[in-house]
């Protein structure tokens, strides 16, 4: 097998080669190219000591902090490198990191020592792919498999469970059945692992076209850094708007979602409230009051603990609250949506829309779809005329109610929030002379006015 290896790849490989050391081409940049994608970073593996790359390579443009474990950062051409050289890993006390590493003259052994099959690939012009343990055959076959016994890879590194996870959520790849068998048993290694880097991996687990199965076959897994899902697996809704329960609706939720964080995220989210807020009325139909409401200060709490930027937090909490959101579809309230959650929420809400409605009943989705395009034509035609409904298009400002005559200003929020309500509703024109004289009608009512000292 030809692999094309960018030039300043090349160059690097044949100056350390040339001082009489091995180098290859190393890990995933090997199996993107093999599977016809190309790579994002080129990683480089060599038989050369960290100081004898440096010395190899000269020492400028070097980043080496990594020389503990044997890497060095070479930029080449305004591109960086990782160079690490050949090791074998010591005891793993902690799940997460070696106490050291030792340095060899090995490739078979440094590959020895990688996560997946699919990863333990090395490749240079001269010797073609190095490849010990059958990761071209797992690649060919759509196959996840351990390096050696999966027990003491996810041992070594909980994350791997996760990484595992996420490789077939993005590939499409079957985690072969020892290795799934491990998965499943090694779960609880997760929670030896930080929070950050769990995060990192579930949003690739989510974000992936083939997240359905994973999902769904995994869900202990996600269970153990996200335990409030395990009352949704199994939770029948007994009611005629579904036909699955919790868990599996909320999986297509995700799947039928954009590619974006924010809804993934969301629609994973979207539901962990139904299990408390359930019960059946005197028909046995079930009924969730509430859902929405806890659910965004459940998914409040999970992502706050999952260390989860607050930008993403706000966004996913709004989204879930407003998600199950049913009121007449005309002008005026679409109008008032788009003023409480703005111009983008709206475009996230009606997503998370579609994609709820196509985990229910699929008797009733082209009905559903139907007042959902509708919803979203109206909102398309205003946001077309420039319409953005907050207190910003108002033709009056803060000053201008306090010239108006309030006395308390602590209440100036109050009397826009109120001018903003009647020119959505239309009962107000958006004019600065119509927006003062009923500020001062209001005020007056309302006895704001300034008090007699």
């Amino acid at each position: 097998m030809k692999i094309e290896i960018p030039e300043n790849v090349k160059k690097i490989i044949d100056k350390i080669q040339s001082a009489g050391f091995e180098a290859y081409a190393v890990g995933g940049c090997v199996r993107d190219s093999i599977m016809g994608v190309e790579p994002h970073d080129w990683d480089i593996c060599t038989s050369a000591l960290p100081e004898e790359t440096l010395e190899i390579l000269g020492k400028t443009n070097i980043i080496s902090n990594g020389l503990k474990h044997g890497t060095v950062t070479v930029g080449f051409n305004n591109e960086f490198y990782e160079i690490t050289t050949f090791r074998i890993d010591g005891k793993y006390n902690d799940n997460r990191r070696p106490e050291s590493v030792k340095f060899i003259k090995s490739l078979r052994e440094d590959l020895a020592r990688r996560d997946f099959t699919i990863n333990a690939l090395a490749y240079n012009c001269s010797k073609g792919l190095c490849d010990f343990f059958g990761g071209e055959a797992d690649i060919q076959n759509h196959v996840i498999r351990c390096v050696g016994i999966p027990d003491e890879r996810f041992r070594e590194d909980g994350l791997r469970i996760l990484r595992a996870l996420r490789f077939s959520s993005r590939l499409g790849f079957t985690i072969e059945e020892e290795t799934a068998d491990a998965v499943h048993r090694n779960a609880n290694l997760l929670k030896n692992i930080s929070y950050e880097r769990i995060t990192s991996e579930l949003f690739g687990i989510i974000d992936g076209d083939y997240a359905e199965n994973v999902l769904t076959d995994y869900a202990d897994v996600l269970c153990v850094f996200i335990p409030e899902i395990k009352d949704m697996i199994g939770h029948l809704q007994y009611n005629p708007h579904h036909i699955y329960d919790i868990w599996t609706h909320t999986v297509k939720v995700v799947v039928n979602s954009p590619h974006d964080r924010v809804l993934r995220l969301a629609a994973l989210l979207h539901d962990i409230s139904k299990p408390e807020c359930f019960y059946t009325d005197q028909d046995g139909t079930g009924h969730f009051k509430g859902h929405p409401e806890k659910g965004a200060e459940k998914a409040y709490r999970i992502m706050k603990r999952l260390k989860i930027d607050n930008k993403t937090i706000k966004n996913v909490c709004m989204l879930i609250r407003y998600h199950d959101r049913r009121p007449k579809i005309n002008e005026k309230n679409v109008r008032q949506l788009v003023s409480e959650i703005g111009v983008k929420g709206t475009e996230q809400l009606i997503q998370i829309k579609k994609a709820d409605a196509m985990g229910q009943n699929p008797a009733m989705l082209e009905k559903k779809l139907e007042l959902i395009d509708e919803f979203e034509r109206i909102f398309r035609k205003q946001t077309a005329c420039g319409e953005e409904y907050n207190l910003k298009m108002l033709e009056i400002n803060g000053n201008d109610i306090i010239t108006s005559g309030i006395g308390d200003r602590k209440k100036i929020g109050e009397v826009l929030k109120y001018l903003l309500e009647c020119v959505i509703d239309g009962r107000l024109e958006n004019s600065h002379k119509a927006l003062v004289e009923e500020a001062k009608a209001y005020i007056e009512n309302n006895n704001m006015g300034k008090k007699n000292v």
